[in-house]
């Protein structure tokens, strides 16, 4: 048989090679093609350390880590193949990744994502700069030095010396200590220098002498860093305007393809194999390929009727093709759609095909408003826009999908109930909280509800929705704006507080005004000696006597009195009782006997209890001000404007339906999830620290000490997790949705009020359980852990009831004094406990649990022995400096037992597991997500029919899988782009693909004009031994037509052209005898901006910023459009510094803020670091100076004219000369946008 096939295929190929001879040697000849590279303007980074900025992104620990098991692998690389040292760096990496984690990192070095991390760090080291002939260097306090002996003698004065500047994006060896010298290595990772300079400061840093902080810094080579991550296209163009340069172009012969890969299936030959077979006719079959591919490239113009159904043919032809080649085919036929556009033109449409999809269109658009030809493509139900992601942005949402996916599916959680969870968003709570204003001390002086004062004002809601002018506030007889005052008579901002509350209160503002009395708590103070009580019990006296109006009217004639002092006195409060009550007892309502006192301290209690901050303090409808707002002569306008944001926010609320007649006003904006009972700023706007509970397959004893010590942060926690023993609800089957732990030294008084503190919340929680950790002060031993050894053996022996009165019992102060002093502890045990077992079980405990605790406490929550914090469902709290009252449980409760847990409970609770393993899950679940930066809105996108019109690619079993959604239609660019990057994303991930194909109908005209390829690949390409950079490659290309090659890159990266052997804007290839070689250098990515005038929120014209280093301020600079205050600066990988310009700029404007920076907000100069290869977009805030405030950068009063007055000058001098307004108009109008 093999024989017969051999003979066949020479009779095939003898008669076809004597008719290509009888058309001419020129149908066989070699293919040409174009290619198209691009390439960093830096050297090439080294692939260790772009792994090392990867681990650096999981966390600093496994930064170290990572470190610590590479830190002499660069030595190898000398003797080592690219491809050996890429594969041990992989190997390394895995003992911190899992597969998923390594398919990313691989991913990441095609893209060479991290390269402009390391070539930032260059680029620093570069500024300092770095000292002859050393390939490792330490700064320490801006003394720099390449000896390692010469450390201890920098050290010595290095704390008198400033203190270097330190970025976000600096590599920190672990310590609890800031407060250090600081020694800052420039060095390259793995190598004999970096080594010995290593391990010299990790020691010093282990024994807290200094902070040690690591940059990148490496010998630059002569090779390049290729990219990937771009779009290339050659689009065809029409010539009937533009004559062909013959000058441009270069005869290129000789030249090959780097890597090139020959066409393998050509109209259902699969020559790759027929060579294979047939080696002997290997010439011939080239020969055969070359004129089929020649004869398939018909570009003849397509007939109207021809191109009305070609998406529904691209698609019939898609789906008729194995599931596992779809994709490969559609990506075959959008890339290359000028040579296949014909031969769709020949494919029958089939008519359930046509029919599904216009099912599905229509369903669609009904549910999504998703129209025939639109592109989507959704990740997890995350929405990616094809037309402006770029691929780094896609690698960054894979790790952090990746890591809940991953860390769900170790907590056991697969399948459905995984898609539930990953639908769900953490709930971030925002900047705005409100204080609950219904409290029985706030003493309201006016009610728009009941008083006759308001009886002509409407009533309905539904006045809120008529017509009125901008600005204005309608009066209506509801509470819907309520100001809450609080006054302390013995400080001067009383007076233009009541002055303020008088001029609302005259004027009938529509506003409820209350004032909460903080008023001197001493029981022996009499109003007879101090102005504050005198004023209390005056304001009490005519408040029963009268009216609270009148009451309020009477501290405004108090305050009237009130001349050269600027504080209240008890004549004053005399002096209006006397003239206004002449019937009033003055000493029996401000005497030691006074039966107006009533409630004196509630004011007190209360400004206590919300923890305001200090005075003076003001609340709009719960929400307080700001300093600045505060300010007497800004208040006023600040709760006028509140009062018209809240007035637009209520039209919403009518116009939905939400508020109504019916509806109580105060309770409607007392009732939002965001008013809380208490403010404390350490639960609302700490910093986001999350534990990471989920357990790895490392297993410890929590008393195995020994074992416990090498444990990382993870295993460290998840081990404390699983040993935790709790404090719940009376129902043992209850499910607890906050886990509270509290951790401090319960042998110390500190730590007992934080425990009795959290008891006292847990008598009246619904939600929360509590467990507790032990941070010994001291050196631990059996003496001085008594009570913390009662707390323990309590909560390993007893039940709730008992375990909760006996913890009380140790909380309190005389409990301590006596077991301190000989008492034993049992006889604290009460009726009902468990006695044997307690008394065994104390006397039993080592003390291996208690250092244990300590550890986790300095290693992972970074405390110092004996410092007390709190950890609320695995989000840290810490250190407390102040006392945690049981309100402040409360609030953190309310804080943490969000919608978001709410649903993470009714998920869990239809799981067969116990309550405790429920309440554990819902605990690592909120710490596991909300660790995590909150994503955007999950869509659930679904297909009516999916039989004829989608491609479904199943997920490997047994694994977790991403579930990919696409819709497109085929012959677009997006379909251009999608196919690639599902190739790619199929080689990286696990996934579930369904992919719609979106055609539309009755095309008019060609859908796609010009050859395309997304350059992207899964991993980096090796030939043999060596990696090649990626490449776009247009291969068998027809040679009639004329070309023009066009790179489309991410957003911010600006390119030029470096090298190419013809004209690009020209290609004809049947001028050249082969390959057409383009080689493009990325030059810049772009620092773009805005700016606006804090004062006028204008931007400010004319303003021109620059951006530069220390050694060279001035790099490039720019100028404030007018339109929108845009600006844009060309730079690259570094830290720069963004200043004012000097001249009219510096002189007149000063930098107040700035955000997206690295450097505070309020510093003059904005550092900011490019470190990646996406956009950077920073907003400056600016303010005229003091004495500059009437002065304009535009308008020049004398000396040298800068650019701007050039051009209004210009501008001048074109409505005088109107013959030379057509000359001039171009001019003037590329710069009319910003004057």
């Amino acid at each position: 048989m093999a024989k017969k096939a051999t003979i066949l295929v020479q009779l095939l190929l003898g008669s076809t090679i004597l008719w290509l001879s009888l058309l001419g040697s020129g149908t066989a000849s070699e293919s040409k093609s174009v290619t198209a590279r691009l390439a960093a303007k830096w050297p090439e980074t080294p692939l260790l350390l772009e792994a090392s900025e990867f681990m650096a992104e999981e966390s600093n620990e496994k930064f170290w880590q990572f470190l610590d098991t590479v830190k002499e692998l660069a030595i190898y690389k000398q003797t080592e193949s690219d491809y050996s040292h890429y594969n041990l760096i992989l190997k390394k990496a895995g003992q911190f990744l899992d597969n998923l984690h390594i398919n990313l990192l691989k991913f990441a070095f095609s893209l060479r994502a991290y390269s402009p991390t390391i070539q930032m760090f260059q680029q620093i080291a570069a500024d300092e700069p770095p000292p002859d002939g050393c390939d490792a260097f330490v700064v320490i306090h801006k003394k720099h030095t390449c000896k390692i002996n010469e450390i201890k003698k920098l050290l010595k004065k290095a704390t008198s010396r400033p203190r270097p500047y330190l970025f976000k994006g600096d590599h920190k060896f672990p310590t609890n200590k800031e407060n250090l010298p600081v020694i800052i290595l420039y060095a390259e990772m793995g190598t004999r220098a970096f080594g010995k300079f290593h391990r010299v400061l990790s020691e010093k840093a282990q024994n807290g002498e200094i902070l040690y902080v690591l940059r990148h810094y490496i010998q630059p080579t002569s090779q390049k860093t290729y990219l990937s991550g771009y779009g290339v296209e050659l689009v065809i163009k029409s010539t009937e305007y533009k004559a062909l340069d013959d000058t441009q172009v270069k005869t290129v012969s000789n030249t090959t393809v780097e890597g090139e890969i020959e066409t393998n299936e050509v109209q259902g030959f699969l020559f790759g194999k027929l060579k294979e077979r047939y080696s002997d006719l290997r010439d011939n079959l080239t020969a055969f390929q070359k004129y089929l591919i020649e004869s398939n490239k018909e570009m003849m113009p397509l007939k109207v009727w021809e191109l009305q159904d070609l998406s529904f043919q691209a698609a019939s032809q898609i789906m008729s093709t194995p599931v596992y080649d779809a994709i490969k085919l559609m990506k075959d036929i959008s890339q290359n759609f000028p040579i296949k556009a014909r031969s769709l033109t020949r494919i029958a449409v089939n008519q359930h095909l046509r029919k599904e999809i216009q099912e599905n269109q229509k369903d669609l658009n009904n549910r999504f408003e998703i129209q025939p030809g639109d592109a989507f493509l959704y990740i997890n139900g995350l929405r990616i826009d094809i037309d402006a992601y770029d691929p780094f942005s896609i690698l960054d949402m894979l790790k952090l999908e990746g890591k809940m996916m991953n860390g769900l599916h170790n907590l056991g959680i697969n399948g459905e109930y995984m898609s539930k969870f990953l639908k769900l968003n953490s709930h971030v709570w925002g900047n705005t909280y409100v204080l609950d204003i219904r409290h029985s001390s706030v003493m309201w002086i006016n009610d728009l509800e009941n008083d006759e004062l308001y009886v002509m004002w409407p009533t309905s809601c539904q006045e809120l929705l008529k017509p009125i002018l901008p600005g204005s506030i309608p009066s209506i007889r509801r509470n819907f704006h309520n100001l809450v005052l609080f006054i302390d008579p013995a400080q001067e901002y009383t007076m233009d507080f009541i002055k303020l509350a008088e001029r609302l209160y005259y004027h009938k503002i529509p506003l409820r005004i209350g004032f909460v009395f903080i008023i001197n708590t001493d029981d022996e103070v009499n109003g007879m000696n101090d102005a504050g009580v005198a004023l209390w019990r005056a304001f009490n006296y005519i408040a029963e006597e009268h009216d609270v109006s009148q009451a309020f009217v009477s501290i405004t004639h108090m305050y009237q009195k009130v001349k050269k002092q600027n504080t209240l006195t008890v004549d004053n409060v005399k002096s209006v009782l006397q003239n206004k009550f002449p019937s009033a007892n003055v000493q029996d309502i401000l005497g030691i006997h006074s039966r107006y006192d009533d409630e004196r301290k509630a004011g007190a209690n209360f400004y206590k209890m919300i923890g305001l901050g200090p005075l003076p303090q003001a609340l709009y409808n719960g929400e307080s001000f700001n300093r600045e707002e505060l300010n007497i002569k800004e208040l006023e306008m600040a709760v006028i404007q509140k009062m018209i944001d809240t007035t637009i926010y209520l039209q919403r609320e009518v116009f939905m339906g939400t508020l109504n007649d019916q509806t109580n006003a105060v309770d409607f904006l007392m009732d939002k999830n965001n008013v809380i009972p208490r403010i404390n700023p350490l639960i609302l706007h700490s910093k986001r620290q999350y534990l990471n509970l989920i357990s790895t397959s490392v297993t410890a004893d929590i008393e195995d000490f020994s074992t416990f010590f090498f444990l990382d942060s993870q295993d460290k926690s998840a081990v404390i997790a699983k040993n935790m023993y709790y404090l719940t609800q009376e129902d043992d089957n209850a499910i607890s949705s906050v886990t509270l732990w509290i951790i401090a030294d319960f042998d110390k008084p500190s730590g007992r009020k934080l425990l009795w503190n959290a008891l006292m919340h847990m008598k009246t929680s619904f939600h929360s359980r509590l467990g507790v950790i032990y941070n010994p002060t001291s050196k631990i031993n059996e003496e001085n852990t008594a009570i913390s050894r009662g707390i323990l053996a309590a909560f390993l022996t007893q039940k709730n009831t008992f375990l909760r009165n006996f913890l009380r019992k140790l909380a309190k102060e005389e409990t301590a004094t006596a077991v301190y002093s000989g008492d034993k502890i049992i006889t604290f045990l009460s009726e009902g406990m468990d006695k044997n077992a307690f008394e065994k079980k104390y006397n039993t405990i080592g003390v291996n649990i208690f250092r244990t605790h300590q550890l986790f406490c300095q290693d992972v929550l970074k405390l110092r022995p004996g410092e007390r914090s709190i950890v609320s469902n695995g989000k840290f709290l810490g250190p407390l400096d102040e006392n945690f009252y049981a309100e402040d449980f409360y609030l953190l409760e309310k804080i943490t037992f969000t919608n978001f847990v709410e649903k993470i409970k009714g998920i869990v609770e239809n799981m067969a597991i116990s309550s405790k393993n429920m309440s554990d899950l819902i605990m690592k679940i909120d710490a596991l997500v909300s660790s995590l930066p909150k994503r955007a809105s999950r869509y659930d996108v679904t297909f009516l029919k999916e039989n004829h019109s989608i491609i479904t690619i199943n997920p490997q079993e047994n694994d977790v899988f991403f579930d990919v959604i696409g819709i497109v239609d085929p012959l677009t660019r997006e379909a251009q782009k999608m196919a690639q990057l599902l190739n790619v994303l199929g080689k990286i991930i696990n996934m579930k693909i369904k992919l719609f194909l979106n055609c539309r109908g009755k095309l008019s005209e060609a859908p796609l004009k010009s050859f395309y390829r997304f350059v992207l690949e899964p991993e980096l390409k090796f030939v043999g031994n060596d990696i090649i950079g990626p490449v776009a490659k247009f291969l068998d290309i027809p040679e009639s037509p004329l070309l023009t090659l066009n790179m489309i890159t991410p957003e911010g990266w600006l390119v030029e052209t470096v090298h190419s052997n013809c004209d690009l804007d020209n290609i004809h290839l049947k001028d050249i005898e082969r390959t057409v070689i383009a080689d493009y250098e990325l030059e810049y990515l772009l620092l773009e901006g805005h700016c606006f005038d804090i004062v006028t929120e204008q931007p400010p014209r004319g303003l021109q910023f620059t951006l530069g280093t220390k050694n060279q301020p001035v790099a490039v600079d720019t100028i404030v459009m007018a339109n929108l205050g845009y600006f844009q600066l060309k730079a690259n990988p570094g830290a720069w510094i963004l200043k004012l310009r000097q001249g009219k700029s510096e002189d007149i404007y000063q930098i107040v803020g700035h955000e997206g920076t690295d450097s505070q907000p309020d510093l003059g100069d904005a550092v900011v670091v490019l470190n990646s290869f996406r956009s950077k977009i920073i907003e400056v805030q600016v303010q005229k100076k003091p004495d500059k405030i009437k002065e304009d950068i535009l308008n020049d009063k004398g000396g040298k004219k800068g650019m701007w007055d050039s051009i209004k000058s210009f501008t001048r001098s074109l409505h005088k000369e109107k013959d030379e307004i057509e000359s001039s108009e171009h001019f003037f109008s590329c710069f009319w946008p910003f004057i």
